[in-house]
């Protein structure tokens, strides 16, 4: 896979501080039950990193310390590490928001019969991965038979509550671009969903969240092959606006990697830029109680104009009403 560190840096993105800290952001390892296209973490079945019991112990404890207001689970297949329900269970026990991210089809995965019932018990809420309302666009960005083991996925999930207006179990879907282009406008998309899900499947969600995809990892890459990455890059700086910089993610999300090192956003730390001490070296979550975050500088590269072109795009979807 060809790298893309050394043509983001060094970059012309604007400066940007931290401001209140409310999400911790973790990643539990990369292994994946899918090999996505689109991939900023090159997740797939052969990965072997994971998140260890001990990390997950610093972690509880660090949650107990700190209370976040959210904590953002990730991978990878979050659900395919051992620790995944011990570490939601704690984190519900001190009262705080638990988001999984989850790809749905491992929701048909052995061992994961449960699964669903168990995000629903405990009141999580879930971002689904589903990039397109059309099977021929998932299958191919996902692989053959996605679409259908997500549209299962998708049926389970309802049948627990997820999705339903006033159920209080939130189901979010995430749409991104097939190839280098910009996401359309997201309520308009979210409209289309909507309705072709429905009409079509009588599948409901709670929202959609239109992601630009990073010229990072395996999407980077291919962009490097195809001879698109420049292109792109000058797409997304074009695309700029600078009233996304006050809500990008990296102001109030700390990233944490598998074994336990901070980073400004998942993004970054897919391209190894870490959060960094006095001393260069990348801060640990051991770090984090004595670490004083609001104003701290924010590590940027080219690929943060992601983040900002357009509508923007975060972890939560676009920023704003721009098209």
């Amino acid at each position: 896979m060809l790298s893309t560190l050394d043509k983001l840096q060094p970059s012309d993105f604007p400066r940007i501080t931290r401001g209140e800290t409310t999400t911790l952001q973790v990643n539990l390892g990369y292994r994946c039950n899918q090999q996505c296209l689109h991939c900023h973490v090159a997740a797939g079945p052969n990965r072997s990193e994971n998140m260890t019991a001990d990390t997950v112990d610093l972690l509880i404890a660090t949650l107990e310390r700190l209370r976040f207001g959210t904590l953002d689970l990730t991978g990878g297949a979050p659900e395919l590490n051992p620790e995944f329900r011990r570490l939601v269970d704690a984190a519900r026990r001190l009262d705080m928001r638990v988001i999984d991210r989850c790809n749905l089809t491992i929701l048909q995965e052995p061992g994961q019969d449960d699964l669903a019932g168990f995000l629903a018990a405990n009141r999580v809420d879930i971002v689904a991965s589903l990039p397109c309302y059309l099977e021929e666009n998932v299958d191919g960005q996902r692989g053959k038979g996605v679409f259908q083991r997500s549209l299962d996925g998708l049926r389970q999930l309802n049948e627990l509550g997820y999705g339903h207006v006033d159920s209080g179990l939130t189901l979010n879907l995430v749409y991104n671009p097939q190839g280098p282009t910009l996401p359309p406008p997201q309520a308009a998309l979210e409209d289309d969903y909507r309705k072709m899900l429905h009409d079509r499947y009588g599948i409901v969600f709670t929202g959609l969240l239109a992601l630009t995809n990073l010229p990072i990892q395996r999407f980077g890459s291919t962009l490097l092959s195809r001879g698109q990455f420049h292109d792109y890059i000058a797409l997304l700086k074009d695309a700029h606006q600078d009233s996304n910089l006050d809500e990008v993610m990296c102001r109030s999300l700390i990233s944490v990697d598998w074994q336990g090192y901070l980073y400004d956003c998942d993004f970054n730390q897919m391209l190894g830029i870490g959060l960094q001490g006095g001393d260069s070296a990348t801060l640990h979550l051991r770090d984090l109680p004595e670490l004083a975050l609001s104003g701290r500088t924010i590590r940027v590269a080219d690929h943060c104009y992601g983040c900002t072109a357009g509508q923007g795009s975060s972890c939560g979807g676009a920023l704003s009403d721009a098209s």
